[in-house]
Protein backbone atom coordinates (compact mmCIF):
# COMPACT_ATOMS: atom_id res chain seq x y z
CA UNK A 1 0.00 0.00 0.00
CA UNK A 2 1.25 3.43 -0.92
CA UNK A 3 2.59 5.14 2.28
CA UNK A 4 0.61 8.37 1.69
CA UNK A 5 -2.61 6.40 1.17
CA UNK A 6 -1.92 4.27 4.26
CA UNK A 7 -1.27 7.38 6.36
CA UNK A 8 -4.52 8.93 5.12
CA UNK A 9 -6.53 5.89 6.20
CA UNK A 10 -4.62 5.56 9.47
CA UNK A 11 -5.46 9.15 10.35
CA UNK A 12 -9.14 8.27 9.81
CA UNK A 13 -8.89 5.46 12.40
CA UNK A 14 -8.41 2.47 10.09
CA UNK A 15 -7.71 -0.79 11.90
CA UNK A 16 -5.41 -2.97 9.82
CA UNK A 17 -5.36 -6.78 9.78
CA UNK A 18 -2.34 -7.63 7.64
CA UNK A 19 -2.92 -5.60 4.48
CA UNK A 20 -6.69 -5.34 4.90
CA UNK A 21 -8.69 -2.70 6.74
CA UNK A 22 -11.27 -4.54 8.80
CA UNK A 23 -12.98 -1.53 10.40
CA UNK A 24 -12.56 2.05 11.61
CA UNK A 25 -12.95 1.45 15.33
CA UNK A 26 -16.56 0.27 15.69
CA UNK A 27 -17.30 -2.71 13.46
CA UNK A 28 -20.83 -3.29 14.79
CA UNK A 29 -21.89 0.31 14.25
CA UNK A 30 -20.34 0.30 10.78
CA UNK A 31 -22.43 -2.73 9.84
CA UNK A 32 -25.60 -1.00 10.97
CA UNK A 33 -24.73 2.05 8.90
CA UNK A 34 -23.91 -0.12 5.86
CA UNK A 35 -27.37 -1.68 6.12
CA UNK A 36 -29.30 1.59 6.08
CA UNK A 37 -26.93 4.47 5.33
CA UNK A 38 -24.23 5.62 2.96
CA UNK A 39 -20.72 4.27 3.49
CA UNK A 40 -17.30 4.39 1.85
CA UNK A 41 -14.81 1.53 2.20
CA UNK A 42 -11.18 1.06 1.16
CA UNK A 43 -11.40 -2.17 -0.85
CA UNK A 44 -8.09 -3.52 0.34
CA UNK A 45 -9.24 -7.10 -0.27
CA UNK A 46 -9.32 -6.41 -4.01
CA UNK A 47 -6.60 -5.74 -6.55
CA UNK A 48 -6.29 -5.19 -10.28
CA UNK A 49 -4.49 -6.52 -13.33
CA UNK A 50 -4.07 -4.22 -16.33
CA UNK A 51 -4.07 -5.77 -19.80
CA UNK A 52 -2.85 -3.50 -22.59
CA UNK A 53 -1.66 -3.64 -26.16
CA UNK A 54 -3.24 -3.64 -29.61
CA UNK A 55 -4.34 -7.27 -29.26
CA UNK A 56 -5.59 -7.01 -25.67
CA UNK A 57 -9.26 -7.27 -26.68
CA UNK A 58 -8.91 -10.46 -28.71
CA UNK A 59 -6.58 -11.96 -26.12
CA UNK A 60 -9.05 -11.47 -23.27
CA UNK A 61 -12.01 -12.49 -25.41
CA UNK A 62 -10.29 -15.83 -26.00
CA UNK A 63 -9.55 -16.34 -22.30
CA UNK A 64 -12.51 -15.02 -20.29
CA UNK A 65 -16.11 -16.23 -20.04
CA UNK A 66 -17.65 -12.87 -20.97
CA UNK A 67 -17.94 -11.26 -24.41
CA UNK A 68 -14.99 -8.88 -24.27
CA UNK A 69 -15.35 -8.07 -27.98
CA UNK A 70 -18.51 -6.15 -27.12
CA UNK A 71 -17.15 -4.40 -24.03
CA UNK A 72 -17.55 -0.78 -25.11
CA UNK A 73 -15.53 2.09 -23.73
CA UNK A 74 -18.00 2.74 -20.88
CA UNK A 75 -19.37 -0.76 -20.31
CA UNK A 76 -18.57 -2.97 -17.30
CA UNK A 77 -18.74 -6.77 -17.18
CA UNK A 78 -18.60 -9.51 -14.63
CA UNK A 79 -16.37 -12.26 -15.94
CA UNK A 80 -14.33 -15.31 -14.97
CA UNK A 81 -11.28 -17.24 -16.10
CA UNK A 82 -11.70 -21.01 -16.01
CA UNK A 83 -9.46 -24.03 -15.96
CA UNK A 84 -9.69 -26.64 -18.71
CA UNK A 85 -12.20 -28.42 -16.46
CA UNK A 86 -14.49 -25.39 -16.46
CA UNK A 87 -13.73 -24.42 -12.87
CA UNK A 88 -13.28 -20.74 -12.05
CA UNK A 89 -9.65 -19.84 -11.44
CA UNK A 90 -10.62 -16.22 -10.78
CA UNK A 91 -13.64 -13.92 -11.01
CA UNK A 92 -13.46 -10.33 -12.25
CA UNK A 93 -15.17 -7.03 -12.69
CA UNK A 94 -13.83 -5.78 -16.03
CA UNK A 95 -13.81 -2.25 -17.43
CA UNK A 96 -11.81 -0.19 -19.89
CA UNK A 97 -9.57 2.79 -19.32
CA UNK A 98 -8.89 4.18 -22.81
CA UNK A 99 -7.48 1.19 -24.73
CA UNK A 100 -6.47 -0.74 -21.60
CA UNK A 101 -8.57 -3.37 -19.84
CA UNK A 102 -8.70 -3.42 -16.04
CA UNK A 103 -9.50 -6.73 -14.30
CA UNK A 104 -10.55 -6.29 -10.68
CA UNK A 105 -10.22 -9.47 -8.61
CA UNK A 106 -9.39 -10.82 -5.17
CA UNK A 107 -6.08 -9.32 -4.05
CA UNK A 108 -4.71 -12.68 -2.93
CA UNK A 109 -4.94 -13.96 -6.52
CA UNK A 110 -3.34 -11.01 -8.34
CA UNK A 111 0.27 -12.27 -8.54
CA UNK A 112 -0.62 -15.83 -9.58
CA UNK A 113 -3.30 -14.84 -12.09
CA UNK A 114 -1.13 -12.14 -13.68
CA UNK A 115 1.70 -14.65 -14.05
CA UNK A 116 -0.60 -17.30 -15.47
CA UNK A 117 -2.20 -14.89 -17.95
CA UNK A 118 1.24 -13.82 -19.10
CA UNK A 119 2.02 -17.44 -19.97
CA UNK A 120 -0.81 -17.40 -22.53
CA UNK A 121 0.31 -14.21 -24.27
CA UNK A 122 2.89 -16.00 -26.44
CA UNK A 123 3.47 -13.77 -29.51
CA UNK A 124 0.39 -11.60 -29.02
CA UNK A 125 0.94 -7.86 -28.74
CA UNK A 126 -0.28 -7.76 -25.16
CA UNK A 127 1.14 -6.74 -21.80
CA UNK A 128 -0.18 -8.05 -18.48
CA UNK A 129 0.70 -5.90 -15.48
CA UNK A 130 -0.34 -6.65 -11.89
CA UNK A 131 -1.52 -3.57 -10.00
CA UNK A 132 0.65 -2.30 -7.22
CA UNK A 133 0.85 0.72 -4.97
CA UNK A 134 -0.03 3.04 -7.85
CA UNK A 135 -3.80 2.44 -7.52
CA UNK A 136 -6.31 2.45 -4.65
CA UNK A 137 -9.80 0.94 -4.77
CA UNK A 138 -12.74 2.43 -2.88
CA UNK A 139 -16.32 1.23 -2.50
CA UNK A 140 -19.27 3.59 -2.08
CA UNK A 141 -22.71 2.30 -1.12
CA UNK A 142 -26.04 3.57 0.13
CA UNK A 143 -29.10 5.68 -0.66
CA UNK A 144 -27.00 8.84 -0.96
CA UNK A 145 -24.13 7.30 -2.91
CA UNK A 146 -24.88 9.15 -6.14
CA UNK A 147 -25.20 12.42 -4.24
CA UNK A 148 -21.88 11.74 -2.49
CA UNK A 149 -20.17 11.27 -5.85
CA UNK A 150 -21.68 14.46 -7.23
CA UNK A 151 -20.71 16.44 -4.12
CA UNK A 152 -17.16 15.13 -4.48
CA UNK A 153 -17.07 16.31 -8.09
CA UNK A 154 -16.92 12.74 -9.41
CA UNK A 155 -18.90 11.36 -12.37
CA UNK A 156 -21.98 9.19 -11.86
CA UNK A 157 -22.10 6.42 -14.49
CA UNK A 158 -25.18 4.38 -15.33
CA UNK A 159 -25.60 0.81 -14.07
CA UNK A 160 -22.75 -1.51 -15.19
CA UNK A 161 -20.95 1.38 -16.82
CA UNK A 162 -17.85 3.39 -15.96
CA UNK A 163 -16.76 6.99 -16.35
CA UNK A 164 -13.28 8.50 -16.02
CA UNK A 165 -12.21 11.43 -13.87
CA UNK A 166 -8.90 13.17 -13.43
CA UNK A 167 -6.99 10.49 -11.56
CA UNK A 168 -9.21 7.45 -11.94
CA UNK A 169 -12.47 5.75 -12.89
CA UNK A 170 -15.89 5.35 -11.25
CA UNK A 171 -17.58 1.97 -11.86
CA UNK A 172 -21.24 1.38 -11.05
CA UNK A 173 -21.84 -2.26 -10.08
CA UNK A 174 -25.36 -1.83 -8.62
CA UNK A 175 -27.99 0.87 -8.43
CA UNK A 176 -26.54 2.28 -5.21
CA UNK A 177 -23.04 0.76 -5.19
CA UNK A 178 -19.90 1.99 -6.89
CA UNK A 179 -16.21 1.13 -7.11
CA UNK A 180 -13.79 4.03 -7.44
CA UNK A 181 -10.37 3.18 -8.85
CA UNK A 182 -8.05 6.11 -8.12
CA UNK A 183 -4.35 6.66 -8.60
CA UNK A 184 -2.38 6.62 -5.36
CA UNK A 185 -1.76 10.35 -5.69
CA UNK A 186 -5.44 11.14 -6.25
CA UNK A 187 -6.86 8.70 -3.69
CA UNK A 188 -6.29 10.80 -0.51
CA UNK A 189 -8.17 13.78 -1.94
CA UNK A 190 -10.98 11.56 -3.28
CA UNK A 191 -11.26 9.93 0.15
CA UNK A 192 -11.51 13.25 1.97
CA UNK A 193 -14.28 14.40 -0.36
CA UNK A 194 -16.29 11.19 0.00
CA UNK A 195 -16.06 10.94 3.80
CA UNK A 196 -17.68 14.36 4.00
CA UNK A 197 -20.99 12.64 3.18
CA UNK A 198 -20.33 8.90 3.66
CA UNK A 199 -19.21 7.02 6.76
CA UNK A 200 -15.91 5.11 6.54
CA UNK A 201 -16.30 1.35 6.98
CA UNK A 202 -13.94 -1.59 6.61
CA UNK A 203 -13.78 -4.63 4.38
CA UNK A 204 -15.99 -6.61 6.80
CA UNK A 205 -18.96 -4.31 6.14
CA UNK A 206 -18.35 -4.35 2.38
CA UNK A 207 -18.28 -8.15 2.32
CA UNK A 208 -21.69 -8.15 4.02
CA UNK A 209 -22.99 -5.83 1.30
CA UNK A 210 -21.67 -8.24 -1.34
CA UNK A 211 -23.56 -11.06 0.37
CA UNK A 212 -26.80 -9.06 0.31
CA UNK A 213 -26.26 -8.40 -3.38
CA UNK A 214 -25.43 -12.08 -4.06
CA UNK A 215 -22.15 -11.10 -5.71
CA UNK A 216 -19.61 -13.90 -5.18
CA UNK A 217 -15.86 -13.44 -5.53
CA UNK A 218 -13.38 -16.25 -6.10
CA UNK A 219 -10.42 -16.14 -3.70
CA UNK A 220 -7.37 -18.32 -3.12
CA UNK A 221 -9.49 -20.43 -0.75
CA UNK A 222 -12.09 -21.20 -3.45
CA UNK A 223 -10.00 -21.22 -6.62
CA UNK A 224 -11.01 -23.99 -9.07
CA UNK A 225 -13.93 -25.12 -6.92
CA UNK A 226 -16.95 -24.01 -8.99
CA UNK A 227 -18.13 -23.92 -12.56
CA UNK A 228 -19.60 -20.45 -13.24
CA UNK A 229 -23.23 -21.58 -13.07
CA UNK A 230 -22.75 -22.86 -9.51
CA UNK A 231 -21.92 -19.29 -8.47
CA UNK A 232 -24.72 -17.74 -10.56
CA UNK A 233 -22.26 -16.07 -12.91
CA UNK A 234 -24.49 -16.58 -15.92
CA UNK A 235 -27.25 -14.68 -14.09
CA UNK A 236 -25.13 -11.57 -13.59
CA UNK A 237 -23.88 -11.46 -17.18
CA UNK A 238 -20.54 -13.06 -16.46
CA UNK A 239 -20.85 -15.81 -19.09
CA UNK A 240 -21.56 -15.48 -22.81
CA UNK A 241 -22.98 -18.54 -24.55
CA UNK A 242 -22.65 -16.97 -28.01
CA UNK A 243 -18.89 -16.47 -28.24
CA UNK A 244 -16.08 -18.70 -29.40
CA UNK A 245 -13.85 -20.98 -27.41
CA UNK A 246 -12.13 -20.12 -24.14
CA UNK A 247 -10.60 -22.40 -21.49
CA UNK A 248 -13.30 -24.68 -20.09
CA UNK A 249 -15.92 -23.43 -22.59
CA UNK A 250 -17.11 -26.89 -23.62
CA UNK A 251 -17.84 -27.89 -20.03
CA UNK A 252 -19.48 -24.56 -19.17
CA UNK A 253 -21.72 -24.79 -22.25
CA UNK A 254 -22.60 -28.43 -21.63
CA UNK A 255 -23.52 -27.60 -18.04
CA UNK A 256 -25.83 -24.86 -19.28
CA UNK A 257 -27.59 -26.71 -22.06
CA UNK A 258 -27.92 -30.08 -20.35
CA UNK A 259 -29.02 -28.48 -17.08
CA UNK A 260 -26.96 -30.87 -14.98
CA UNK A 261 -25.67 -28.46 -12.35
CA UNK A 262 -26.93 -29.66 -8.96
CA UNK A 263 -25.14 -27.06 -6.84
CA UNK A 264 -26.27 -23.46 -6.69
CA UNK A 265 -25.62 -20.24 -4.81
CA UNK A 266 -27.30 -19.92 -1.41
CA UNK A 267 -27.23 -17.41 1.42
CA UNK A 268 -26.25 -18.97 4.73
CA UNK A 269 -26.94 -17.75 8.24
CA UNK A 270 -25.27 -19.12 11.36
CA UNK A 271 -24.49 -18.33 14.96
CA UNK A 272 -20.79 -18.98 14.32
CA UNK A 273 -18.30 -17.18 12.09
CA UNK A 274 -17.69 -18.64 8.64
CA UNK A 275 -14.81 -18.08 6.22
CA UNK A 276 -14.31 -18.65 2.50
CA UNK A 277 -13.38 -22.24 1.83
CA UNK A 278 -15.27 -23.71 4.79
CA UNK A 279 -16.80 -27.02 3.74
CA UNK A 280 -20.44 -27.86 4.38
CA UNK A 281 -21.96 -31.23 5.19
CA UNK A 282 -25.39 -32.83 5.15
CA UNK A 283 -27.06 -36.18 5.78
CA UNK A 284 -28.27 -35.91 2.19
CA UNK A 285 -24.68 -36.38 0.97
CA UNK A 286 -23.19 -39.03 3.28
CA UNK A 287 -20.05 -39.66 1.20
CA UNK A 288 -18.88 -36.12 0.45
CA UNK A 289 -19.16 -32.49 1.43
CA UNK A 290 -22.31 -30.86 0.13
CA UNK A 291 -20.91 -27.40 -0.50
CA UNK A 292 -18.43 -24.66 0.25
CA UNK A 293 -18.55 -21.11 1.60
CA UNK A 294 -17.65 -18.52 -1.06
CA UNK A 295 -17.60 -15.35 1.04
CA UNK A 296 -18.67 -14.63 4.62
CA UNK A 297 -19.11 -11.75 7.05
CA UNK A 298 -20.63 -10.73 10.36
CA UNK A 299 -24.19 -9.41 10.03
CA UNK A 300 -25.75 -6.32 11.65
CA UNK A 301 -28.05 -8.47 13.82
CA UNK A 302 -25.09 -10.19 15.52
CA UNK A 303 -25.29 -13.41 13.49
CA UNK A 304 -23.03 -14.40 10.60
CA UNK A 305 -23.96 -14.62 6.93
CA UNK A 306 -22.33 -16.07 3.83
CA UNK A 307 -22.73 -16.93 0.20
CA UNK A 308 -22.10 -20.61 -0.46
CA UNK A 309 -22.37 -23.11 -3.27
CA UNK A 310 -24.57 -25.94 -1.96
CA UNK A 311 -26.24 -29.06 -3.30
CA UNK A 312 -29.95 -28.42 -3.75
CA UNK A 313 -30.96 -31.60 -1.92
CA UNK A 314 -28.66 -30.77 1.00
CA UNK A 315 -30.03 -27.25 1.35
CA UNK A 316 -33.51 -28.72 1.61
CA UNK A 317 -32.45 -31.42 4.10
CA UNK A 318 -30.17 -29.40 6.38
CA UNK A 319 -26.57 -28.19 6.33
CA UNK A 320 -23.82 -28.21 8.98
CA UNK A 321 -20.63 -26.16 9.05
CA UNK A 322 -17.18 -27.82 8.70
CA UNK A 323 -18.28 -31.32 9.78
CA UNK A 324 -21.36 -33.51 10.06
CA UNK A 325 -21.42 -32.68 13.76
CA UNK A 326 -20.85 -28.96 13.16
CA UNK A 327 -23.16 -26.06 13.89
CA UNK A 328 -26.36 -26.07 11.83
CA UNK A 329 -26.76 -23.27 9.31
CA UNK A 330 -29.83 -22.12 7.43
CA UNK A 331 -29.60 -22.00 3.64
CA UNK A 332 -31.83 -19.80 1.49
CA UNK A 333 -31.64 -19.88 -2.32
CA UNK A 334 -30.53 -16.75 -4.08
CA UNK A 335 -33.40 -15.53 -6.21
CA UNK A 336 -32.97 -15.52 -9.96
Amino acid sequence: MNPLWKDTLGAAGAQFDAAQIQHFGDAASELNTARDGTVVAPLTHLGVIRVAGEEAKSFLHNQLTSDVNHLGSELVQHSAWCSAKGRMVASFVVWREADDYVLELSADLVPAIAKRLQMYVLRAKVTVTPGGDDMALLGLSGPQATAALATAGLPVPELMKSLPFDGGTVVRIEENRFHVAASSTAAPAVWQKLVATARPVGVAAWRWLDIQAALPIVTEATREQFVPQMANFERIGGVSFHKGCYPGQEIVARTQYLGKVKRHLYRLKAGEAMVAGDELFSAAAPDQSCGMVVTAAAAPDGAFEALAVVMEIAAETGVCLRSREGVAVSASPVAA
